[in-house]
């Protein structure tokens, strides 16, 4: 009996699972043969609303935090959130091109609620991979000095750092394409930076780099970081009324390339009474005097410098001053995310040095446009912040978004460049 009922059983089974497979509700290579299956398909970053997760090679100090210490410069072991040192507050004028340093800082930090970006352990997690070289600081402690450029410490280290790229294999399986490197100081990496154009970079602008290296396409715009306090009290009850001078500009006049345009300015806008233009140089008593002046101005002069963009504009920005942008070639931080046109007005070269046209658009400007334009300030001054730890939707967040962005073409090219026999026809002239 017990015989007939195991047989009858094992029937009913068999006749179930032969109707499963018929029907489609089973796949019985998957059941059978599970090892025969294909990984499983990776499906976009972008598809997903996780955190970025990043990898960050361990670096030797000297390529980063060595070089705000000088007793732990030659130290091998890498920083950590333990060691770490704080930006400091006398670095002046470098602090505008500190980025490198708060985006390694937000890796160190422990933290995943509120992070666009988590690092991870294991390179086969990672999505991207970041290289903690801090490329504008050394070009600011190196480069400066004037010897052979074999024997300069900034030219050794990046000769140091490609040669561990090279032998890394996460960098040779992708060509070095999701691999994230800061240069925002226009001489960052200048020695070598064409060895890493396939990388994500980056930077303030494109002022200096040829456009077969640096791209919006594939890099990332960032924000200088403004040196200027943050005016975190303008609750006045007529911000309008309360802004006594019209433009407001104090900087260096004596600029390169577009940014001669400075003295040609300071030229045209002399002897206007309720127009501050005044040439000067970057000292912690020039930044007090340039935060108290953005406060008092409705609208705050951003004409092009060496490269289309300068830090004016973000302290501008965290002043609540209406920046006036006179840059035909500036490049914008976050653009796909933030209309600049809801906060900033923006005038050619040509019309800018068109005698009278731009004060005289300034002082028509209608006060009820002003003020939703400093509420706009207001409420978009927060992206623009770079602090540790870091802070949701705050400027190093915004940053990482963005390379998340910029993962989807790389996954593109990585795969193309798997395939292709024959170098890239879609790049040759047709």
């Amino acid at each position: 009996m017990y015989v007939k009922v195991a047989i009858c059983l094992t029937f009913a089974i068999l006749l179930l699972i032969s109707c499963s497979i018929y029907v489609g509700t089973i796949d019985a290579k998957s059941y059978f043969f599970p090892l025969l299956q294909p990984p499983p398909l990776r499906l976009s970053l972008c598809a997903t609303d996780r955190p970025l997760r990043v990898y960050m090679y361990d670096l030797p100090r000297k390529f980063n935090a060595g070089m705000m210490d000088r007793g732990t410069s030659q130290v091998a072991a890498p920083a950590t959130v333990e060691n770490f040192p704080p930006w400091p507050q006398t670095s002046g004028v470098k602090r505008q091109h500190s980025v490198e340093y708060w985006l390694m800082a937000s890796l160190l930090y422990d933290e995943e609620e509120g992070s666009e970006a988590i690092r991870v352990s294991d390179p086969e997690m990672a999505d991207a991979f970041f290289v903690p070289f801090f490329s504008s600081l050394s070009f600011n402690k190196h480069g400066h000095v004037k010897t052979d450029a074999e024997a300069d410490a900034d030219r050794q280290l990046q000769v140091e750092l490609l040669e561990f790229l090279r032998q890394s294999k996460y960098y040779q399986r992708s060509g070095g394409r999701d691999h994230v490197i800061p240069m925002t100081h226009p001489n960052a990496f200048r020695f070598l930076r064409q060895e890493l154009n396939a990388s994500i970079l980056i930077v303030v602008d494109f002022g200096r780099y040829p456009r077969n290296m640096s791209s919006l396409s594939k890099d990332v715009v960032a924000p200088y970081v403004h040196v200027v306090d943050s005016f975190t009290d303008d609750d006045p009850l007529d911000p309008y009324e309360s802004r006594t001078t019209l433009l407001f500009f104090r900087g260096n006049t004596v600029r390169k390339d577009e940014g001669k345009i400075r003295v040609k300015l300071a030229n045209m806008l002399a002897g206007i009474d309720d127009v501050h233009y005044e040439n000067s140089v970057g000292t912690p008593k020039s930044f007090k005097m340039s935060t108290k002046g953005m406060r008092l101005s409705k609208f705050c002069l951003h004409p092009a410098g060496d490269t289309p963009s300068s830090c004016r504009l973000f302290d501008a920005i965290v002043s609540h001053c209406v920046p006036v942008i006179v840059s035909d070639k500036i490049e914008l931080p976050f653009e796909d995310e933030i209309d600049y046109t809801e906060f900033s007005i923006f005038f050619s070269m040509k019309e800018a040095l068109e005698p009278g046209y731009l004060i005289d658009q300034l002082r028509r400007f209608p006060k009820d446009r002003w003020i939703n334009m400093w509420m706009r300030l207001k409420n978009v001054s927060h992206h623009y912040e770079f602090q540790y730890p870091p802070k949701k939707e705050d400027a190093v967040n915004m940053l990482w978004r963005q390379v998340k962005h910029k993962l989807p073409g790389v996954r593109l090219a990585v795969h193309r460049s798997r395939r292709l026999k024959v170098p890239d026809w879609w790049r040759q002239k047709r």
